[in-house]
């Protein structure tokens, strides 16, 4: 009888709850599991990783081959089995000696064949790493065999704690070659002892025409690089197989990305086997974006610089004006083309894709504040200076990072509900002015709110109004309400979904 939990927790909870572990083990399975792809192309199996807990063995990891058949349709991640159900696995988690020998199971209707194996580090058994697939009449390849032989050494790293590889960076990395991409498998001088036909061709297209069997990787290579193409110091060591690193080698206008695992028995290291893929394409496109990537940067740092001197000449315009209203009106432009330029300014520094947007709410807000220095036009009422009101500013949650498209109209909304709050509700008394953000998913609510005089019965009007009502609901798809703050005050709250960011 085996058990499922209803929702599955993350790697890290389950070892993180796991009493029998301790930090340094936890972090050596993190480690195989960021880096077992390669067992399981190898093996052409799925691998499955169990730990010990006080109800029974507990698969907590899962890998399958993307070079042959799964026999886990269902993901077994979570799966509880009682003690009497795996007596080998048991024995094993219990720090038995392995026998070896593969076992014929069931797994949901098929006939599979597996392999137990403990893995363990500094003396001790850490869990069980069960290699199972599908079971085939079909003789293996040379190719199937040789990679499963691969595989096989290994699991005897494994077995003995020298696998994964301390210190060796972890795939996924962008253009990490895998098994399927090509394989070379060399002898502890670097001699190639066998190399997959991807290996093989992705070679002979960068002018390799002889056999690469018997012949050191490292001369063959040498023998391509463009002399004028930088080489990357650690390119040798991958060649030879004698460090497990990564390196990407540049010849006749392409790209080959090698990676090094060496195989050791025993600490004496014994070959290595190189993984191989030809990244020319992947290269030029990245060279692409970066070109496109200080295009686009530079185009937001000009259209940044042409904003803030939009706004420079309005405000240099606002203070010829006679007129109070006139004044005040540029004055509004002003805020709002300097919010815009904000936004841009928080893409040059970051993502072009997306704005972290609470950084973009601090400079909302203090432009909000300076509101308070300007003069304030009302019938009768004698206009205010920064010295005789004191707003203050607070903000509460996180909105995070949002969509380039989303930023400049939730940007402008900020500004002008804090503008509001601080000339409608602040400016003659001063106090506190607070945004509260609060985002679940793809779900924002942003709280903007003071402890002035309150609106009363009044429904909110005016320019700066109708502008945060047509960008709350025809841009971002949301909606925006006022309500009276208990214990005095307008709270005014923006309530938008937002697009998922494709980064």
């Amino acid at each position: 009888m085996c058990a499922y939990s209803g929702r599955m927790p993350s790697l890290t909870k389950f070892l993180t709850d796991n009493p029998g572990l301790t930090e340094k083990g936890a972090d050596w399975l993190q480690n195989l599991v960021g880096d077992w792809n390669i067992v399981s192309d190898l093996l052409r199996a799925d691998l499955v990783l169990w730990v010990k807990e006080e109800g029974g063995p507990r698969a907590v990891a899962h890998c399958r081959p993307a070079t042959g058949s799964t026999v886990y349709y269902e993901d077994p991640v979570g799966t509880l089995l009682e003690p009497g159900q795996a007596p080998e696995l048991l024995r094993l988690l219990d720090g038995a000696a392995p026998t070896g020998e593969p076992i014929s199971i069931q797994r949901e209707g098929r006939e599979a064949t597996g392999l137990l194996v403990p893995v363990r580090k500094d003396g001790g058994t850490l869990a069980v790493l069960a290699s199972e697939r599908p079971l085939s009449d079909t003789p293996r390849s040379v190719t199937e065999s040789r990679q499963h032989e691969l595989g096989m050494r290994l699991l005897t790293m494994l077995e003995s704690g020298a696998f994964p590889i301390e210190g060796a960076p972890i795939p996924p990395r962008r253009g990490a070659p895998r098994v399927g991409d090509g394989v070379i498998e060399l002898d502890e001088a670097g001699i190639v002892q066998w190399a997959s036909p991807n290996a093989r061709s992705a070679f002979h297209r960068f002018g390799v025409a002889v056999d690469m069997t018997g012949s050191s990787l490292a001369e063959l290579a040498t023998e391509l690089l463009q002399s004028r193409s930088p080489v990357d110091e650690s390119l040798p060591l991958v060649l030879m197989g004698r460090a497990a690193w990564r390196s990407d080698m540049q010849a006749r206008g392409g790209t080959l990305s090698l990676r090094a695992v060496p195989l050791t028995e025993a600490g004496v290291r014994t070959g290595a086997m190189v993984l191989v893929r030809d990244v020319t394409e992947l290269r030029r496109r990245e060279r692409e974006l970066i070109t496109k990537d200080a295009t686009i940067r530079e185009v937001h740092h000009r259209v940044k610089n042409n904003l803030q001197t939009v706004a420079a000449l309005l405000r240099m315009q606002s203070r010829r004006m006679k007129s109070d209203e006139a004044r005040d009106a540029l004055s509004e432009a002003m805020r709002r083309v300097s919010t815009i330029a904000l936004v841009h300014e928080s893409l040059l520094q970051g993502s072009q894709e997306a704005v972290h947007f609470d950084e973009v709410i601090d400079r909302c807000l203090r432009l909000a504040v300076d509101a308070a220095s300007a003069t304030v036009h009302r019938a009768g009422t004698p206009r205010l200076t920064e010295a005789q009101v004191e707003v203050r500013t607070e903000k509460i949650g996180r909105v995070g990072s949002i969509r380039a498209e989303e930023a400049t109209p939730l940007a402008l909304v900020v500004t002008e509900l804090a503008t509001n709050a601080v000339e409608h509700g602040l400016s003659e008394t001063g106090g506190m002015l607070t945004v509260r953000s609060e985002r679940v998913g793809s779900h924002l609510v942003i709280n903007i709110e003071d402890d002035g005089e309150g609106m009363g019965a009044a429904k909110p009007t005016g320019l700066g109004t109708n502008i945060a009502l047509s960008l709350v609901q025809g841009q971002l798809g949301g909606t925006l309400s006022w309500q009276e703050r208990p214990g005095g005050g307008t709270s005014a709250v923006v309530d938008v979904y937002l697009d998922p960011l494709t980064l």
